[in-house]
């Protein structure tokens, strides 16, 4: 932070520049990952869960992707089983009538 402060405020020093591009350069594949992750996992369980193949999700790698991915989810037919509807349970149905006493 110091160094960024001195290049903002006098000339910047070519070896100071370096070292902060090195450092961008050691960092920045790791943050990438990181979105990626971040992005591709929750794709993973929707696809999963839609009846897709989740290596799907790994669309969101190649540029433009994430865009393809998400108008094919959209307009496809999802392969699952709707999910029952929730409300009042069924009534358990009347017991059998009782028989009656013989006649004599």
């Amino acid at each position: 932070m110091h160094n960024l402060a001195l290049i903002l405020q006098a000339t910047p020093d070519p070896a100071a520049i370096q070292h902060m591009a090195m450092t961008m350069l050691a960092i920045l594949p790791i943050v990438i990952l990181i979105c990626l992750a971040i992005v591709i996992v929750p794709f993973w369980f929707i696809l999963k869960k839609a009846g897709f193949s989740p290596w799907l999700s790994l669309l969101n790698a190649v540029p433009l992707g994430n865009l393809i991915l998400i108008y094919v989810l959209a307009f496809a037919d999802w392969k699952v089983v709707p999910v029952p509807e929730t409300g009042w349970p069924q009534p358990y149905p009347p017991p059998p009538p009782t028989p009656l006493p013989p006649q004599a």
